[in-house]
């Protein structure tokens, strides 16, 4: 799975990102791909394999979806708390935003699912079709990289020898839009806009991370750019890190407070991290983030 930027960019992060599925009862399961006259338009895109046809349920299904979805719901929102506390509670659809157990936008999250709105010509029309789960092969999955200048999206095979393909990328300043769309499974959802009006509604498992950073409320700021106090105080978060912690990142944020954040392996499952994070000031001391800053 090896992928690397560009001798003068930085990765901000990499994570797996998918076409969301639909939450609500009559589109439980779904996913639809319209223009702006809500038409279905997947056959239209150039190059996408075949992929299902879906329908909204029926009454009569969606109450039998409705009392199995509310005891798998249980038990997703079980597993969801537990992998919160392991990772340390960043997850999304956390804290006083909307619930994600009422749509906030009904003619998109349960009366229809659209998980590509593009007219003909937008930029949404060219995104890899490997983002839809029912069209891509088995042990396959599309990592989402955003570094300072780009968004890539990369395929990963079964072989993790061999290299990411590229599959799809844009200048950052295409993205007029990029927000977390609490009413999900989870609260995994994002819908990114691009400049055009086209807009794709995707999943992924931290979307409020990574929408941060797509939208620049983090500013990586390197270890040199650092005042002495500042980097007195990484040296010291450096010594308080679990051996095996990754290496520190800082970030600044809009209100020019700074946040430094390392990743630590968690012991209860592979793949999950624990986050430890400070907050500090222009001198290295302890600073409190801002409205807007998180």
């Amino acid at each position: 799975m090896d992928w690397y930027p560009a001798p003068d960019e930085t990765t901000l992060v990499r994570t797996p990102i998918r076409f969301a599925t639909g939450y609500a009862h009559p589109v439980l399961g779904s996913r639809w791909f319209r223009d702006t006259e809500r038409r279905d338009i997947q056959a239209e895109l150039p190059g996408w394999p075949a992929g299902p046809e879906y329908t909204l349920h029926s009454r009569t299904t969606q109450q039998v979806d409705k009392v199995a979805g509310g005891f798998l719901s249980g038990v997703v929102t079980a597993v969801q708390l537990a992998v919160e506390a392991v990772v340390g509670g960043n997850s999304a659809g956390k804290g006083d935003g909307p619930s994600r157990a009422t749509p906030q936008d009904p003619p998109n999250e349960s009366e229809d699912f659209p998980v590509l709105w593009a007219a003909p010509g937008t930029l949404a029309r060219t995104v890899p079709w490997q983002l839809d789960p029912a069209r891509r092969p088995e042990r396959y999955r599309v990592d989402a990289v955003v570094t300072e200048r780009r968004l890539l999206l990369l395929g990963v095979g079964g072989d993790m020898t061999a290299p990411a393909e590229v599959l799809w990328e844009s200048a950052r300043d295409v993205i007029a839009e990029a927000r977390p769309l609490p009413f999900s499974d989870g609260g995994h959802d994002l819908r990114l806009t691009f400049t055009d009006g086209s807009w794709v509604r995707l999943a992924t498992g931290d979307a409020t991370k990574l929408v941060g950073f797509l939208t620049d409320r983090r500013r990586p700021v390197p270890a040199a750019g650092l005042t002495p106090g500042q980097q007195d105080r990484l040296a010291r978060f450096r010594t308080e890190l679990p051996a095996d912690a990754e290496d520190p990142q800082v970030f600044q944020l809009p209100s020019g407070v700074f946040l430094v954040e390392a990743k630590v392996p968690a012991k209860r499952g592979k793949g999950l991290y624990e986050t430890h994070t400070i907050l500090m000031g222009e001198a290295g001391e302890p600073a409190r983030p801002q409205p807007g800053d998180l």
